[in-house]
């Protein structure tokens, strides 16, 4: 049986626990699990234009000189850390200023979010149900503490494992998609991300890494590429017959 359970907690904030009960997924001792770990921002949907709207609010409320706020700077910011974001919006700020303005602007986010969703790509929900059927779905993001649940919420995917967040563990990439896969007991995976870090969170983690060349990053060097989320089949089939 399946269980979905997201709690809205706090009034001055949103708290969101997701909890993904799936029956285990059975494996011959012959054959290796496969997982396929997601990227959110860039790879499964964008949150730029909402969050361009909402760091303009979140702005109002910060007493730190920052950035002019462009769509242009609010994609550059996407798949950054708490902290690299913060010194990208509010340069020459002390690092405990900034991260306490960070946390502002995410208070507003999760508020937003549960009006509004992100806008998911084409083709996301059915090619991740598709890929459900044969391997083990996944998501870690550099995000905080809320914001993937938030995807999950809206994209109604039931197909999702586990999830993870540098927000919640205080970990950088690698090492949550490191610890994703120690406790859901994972021997094969590949990560999937649009970005240049992402390729070296792969890396970290000693996993292949797919990337999507239609997010908000470059990865020159990256050897498994896709146009559209519709591709990923093919790539993830190649990732693993590297293996």
């Amino acid at each position: 049986s399946l269980v979905f359970t997201v709690f809205l907690i706090g009034s001055n904030h949103m708290n969101i626990v997701f909890r993904m009960f799936l029956p285990k997924r059975i494996h011959t001792k012959e054959e290796d699990m496969k997982a396929i770990i997601f990227d959110l921002d860039g790879t499964l949907w964008s949150s730029v234009d909402l969050m361009l709207e909402v760091w303009k609010s979140g702005f109002s409320k910060i007493q730190l000189p920052h950035v002019p706020l462009t769509r242009e700077i609010v994609c550059s910011c996407m798949g950054l850390s708490t902290e690299e974001t913060g010194k990208r919006l509010f340069p020459g700020a002390l690092p405990e200023a900034a991260n306490a303005a960070m946390q502002i602007l995410f208070e507003e986010e999760l508020l937003v979010l549960r009006d509004k969703s992100g806008s998911i790509y084409p083709g996301v929900i059915k090619t991740m149900q598709a890929l459900a059927e044969e391997y083990d779905l996944f998501v870690v993001s550099n995000s905080q503490d809320g914001y993937v649940q938030s995807f999950m919420r809206w994209s109604g995917l039931t197909c999702v494992r586990d999830i993870e967040m540098s927000g919640r563990t205080g970990l950088d990439k690698g090492s949550n998609i490191r610890l994703v896969m120690e406790r859901n007991n994972i021997t094969q995976a590949a990560y999937v991300g649009d970005t240049q870090k992402d390729t070296a969170a792969a890396e970290k983690a000693g996993i292949p890494f797919i990337f999507a060349e239609y997010g908000f990053g470059d990865a020159p060097n990256a050897a498994l590429r896709i146009g559209s989320i519709e591709e990923l089949p093919q790539a993830v089939a190649a990732a693993f017959s590297q293996n």
